[in-house]
């Protein structure tokens, strides 16, 4: 049985069904269109000519489940669930000194990996490239590389991490990390 045969055998009953679940008139209009699409569409995967009324039915239901799925209102988060802010301006001025320093202290593949990410602003992927690296290589060396940054801050200077690891307060400890 073709589309347009379904279409005039079943459209009206079809559109009762939605009715009855849908208060608006155009959104019953609109989900019918998209059944009606569907079992166009998919009318080949019908195993069993003899359930095809109840087939176009479950369409039918999966739509307006769809229909109902997609007008969900959107929750608005609360305030404590937001980013954190960003270091203040002044705080990343106070670990720019030490930062030449703690560089030196990494190999050179592992400072070579935060220059090309951090500093010049490369895509992993276009680290990877330039350094004739598989991407989960390079991805794990950029990885690497920041965990022993971290590690050579936090072994020299006082540093007061907030829960989701960012900086929350910081105290230089070594005359290196004082002036540079």
């Amino acid at each position: 049985m073709e589309t347009q045969h379904i279409w005039t055998n079943l459209s009206d009953r079809l559109r009762d069904f939605v009715a009855r679940r849908v208060d608006n008139d155009a959104d019953v209009e609109d989900i019918l269109q998209d059944v009606f699409l569907r079992v166009h569409a998919r009318r080949n995967t019908l195993a069993d000519e003899r359930k095809l009324t109840s087939w176009v039915y479950q369409v039918t239901r999966n739509a307006v489940v769809d229909h109902y799925r997609g007008r969900r209102p959107l929750t608005l988060l609360s305030d404590s669930l937001a980013a954190p802010e960003a270091p203040p301006d002044d705080m990343v001025q106070e670990l720019l000194p030490g930062l030449g320093s703690m560089l030196a202290q990494l190999s050179a593949a592992d400072r070579e990996a935060l220059l090309l990410t951090e500093v010049e602003g490369l895509t992993q992927q276009e680290m990877a490239d330039r350094l004739n690296l598989s991407l989960s290589g390079a991805k794990s060396r950029a990885q690497r590389a920041r965990k022993k940054l971290k590690h050579a801050f936090i072994e020299c200077c006082d540093i007061e991490l907030d829960r989701r690891g960012g900086v929350a307060a910081y105290q230089p400890g070594c005359d290196a990390c004082r002036q540079e």
